[in-house]
């Protein structure tokens, strides 16, 4: 590793002083300076530079390498949710270009410590995916290279289907055996031979006998309740080997390991973006150096067309929270207000606003911030609006300024990251072994390409024909795959009660 100079550390120190003096709370972060070409390679490999080997990481580094290459792209910054947080500085940059990164860094590491998604994240990942490519690379050297990624290949294209809240939500009961539940007698209320048929009755005996052999017939459903958990399920009851077993679970532990950063995108760089700039513009640049900080900021919080840049959104509605909580916009007594002029000039003076947006840091994630902060005012002020294709005139449209639309747009595609939500419904369907997907239909069908892929790759897991329950065209839809073809056929759908 090597040494950072003592200008750097100097830097480091000081930046981490204004940090916690603005009540940020951090890991103890390492940075280490690394050239570009080490940089897109530990950006590559997800900043976890000793994990498994696979083709992908090496794809991904020529993209990163010609992109920069080319002047298309540069990674400023890379850091790690651990304990400690490591995070990599690129030589070369100037010192404006350090300074943002590392106080962009300090706020990272706050919202990936502090943040309740995260709280169930393993925070000693570093060591934790060294362990993984070490196993794998044993299964490589026993295995082959040629089956080992084909099955992490598999593994990967279903990655996706996991319960993302099940950390923090317990969904799986004990499990019930059926014929514990069939064997048991109807429980009676204790009384004397002589009063037996008035205190238990022959009604009631039947009425529990009835309501008993329900629950029986119920407990053979496998799994018992909808299992949202794809990968758990395939853990537990597909026919693996051993090895097998041991890769898919490294695939779904790392899996919800970066969950949260999908989950709050848009609220950790907002927050790093809000925090980096207060910090800098408030304590740390002088005068000559405004001039390029404002430079490299306006590359940050830029949009590509037809893009949503998730820097720009976060840091202008923690802004935005900001200023609310400091007037008092918010509450009852600021939604009655229906005059313009009222609400343009309204200020109690309140002073809430730090301690508000470090709550919202708390607690929230991108689906729950985006509802319930995201305010006609500021779609209107920030001219958001939606757009789609218009194959008539062969070119990309403004469709709607609706605050409602807007707002619902960007919650659909927010919402499980916009995919759909998928269940394993029966793991004896047609009671054949064979596996029944439910699709949970919200009024977008699945792409045939996309679910085509899954149902092949859960397949290669299952190793018996798997289906999905879905919609299509207002009807429900049967998609099937045995091994060699794809079918389907038309059924009633029944959505679930999940």
């Amino acid at each position: 590793m090597k040494a950072l100079s003592p200008q750097i550390q100097e830097i480091i120190a000081q930046i981490r002083e204004v940090a916690e003096e603005f009540g940020l709370d951090f890991f103890e972060t390492i940075f280490e300076p690394v050239d570009y070409k080490q940089m897109n390679e530990i950006a590559s490999y997800g900043g976890f530079p000793t994990r498994y080997p696979h083709w992908r990481f090496g794809m991904e580094y020529e993209q990163l390498s010609k992109s920069y290459e080319y002047g298309l792209s540069k990674i400023y910054e890379m850091v790690i949710n651990n304990d400690p947080a490591y995070a990599y500085l690129l030589e070369g940059n100037n010192l404006v270009d350090q300074k943002t990164v590392i106080a962009h860094v300090y706020a990272h590491v706050d919202f990936f410590k502090n943040n309740y998604y995260f709280s169930k994240t393993n925070r000693r990942m570093v060591d934790e995916m060294a362990n993984h490519g070490a196993r794998i690379r044993r299964y490589v050297d026993r295995q082959g290279i040629e089956a080992v990624e084909n099955f992490i290949d598999t593994c990967l294209s279903i990655d996706n289907l996991i319960d993302y809240y099940s950390p923090f939500i317990e969904r799986r009961g004990e499990a019930v055996d059926p014929e514990e539940l069939r064997q048991r007698e109807v429980p009676k209320f204790q009384a004397k031979d002589y009063m037996d048929e008035f205190i238990n009755p022959q009604s009631f005996i039947d009425q529990q006998k009835k309501r008993m052999a329900q629950e029986a017939e119920e407990a053979k459903h496998f799994p018992q309740r909808p299992e949202r958990d794809v990968m758990l399920f395939l853990l537990e009851h597909a026919p693996l080997e051993g090895w097998e077993a041991d890769i898919l679970s490294i695939m779904r532990e790392e899996a919800y390991y970066f969950a949260p950063q999908g989950q709050t995108k848009i609220m950790n760089e907002g927050w790093a973006s809000y925090w980096h700039s207060k910090i800098l513009t408030t304590r740390i640049l002088d005068d000559s150096e405004i001039i390029d900080f404002a430079d490299i900021n306006s590359r940050v919080m830029s949009s590509a067309p037809g893009q949503l840049n998730p820097y720009k959104l976060g840091v202008a509605l923690f802004r935005d929270i900001e200023d609310r909580w400091n007037k008092g916009k918010f509450g009852k007594e600021w939604e009655e207000v229906d005059d313009l002029e009222r609400r343009d000039s309204w200020d109690k003076e309140l002073g809430l606003g730090r301690e508000q947006i470090f709550r919202v840091r708390k607690l929230y994630n991108d689906v729950t911030f985006i509802d319930e902060f995201l305010t006609e005012e500021f779609a209107s002020q920030s001219n958001m609006f939606t757009y789609g294709y218009n194959r008539k005139s062969g070119h990309w449209e403004i469709e709607s300024r609706e605050f409602e639309e807007i707002k619902s747009r960007l919650l659909d595609s927010l919402t499980n990251f916009g995919q759909p939500f998928i269940y394993v419904r029966d793991g004896n369907f047609r009671n054949r072994s064979e596996l029944l997907l439910h699709h949970k239909f919200e009024g977008t069908e699945l792409r045939a390409d996309y679910a085509h892929e899954v149902l092949e790759s859960i397949y290669r897991i299952w190793k018996r024909p798997v289906s999905l329950e879905t919609m299509r065209e207002e009807k429900g839809l049967l998609m099937s795959y045995d091994g060699v073809e794809h079918k389907e056929q038309n059924i009633p759908y029944e959505p679930l009660g999940v």
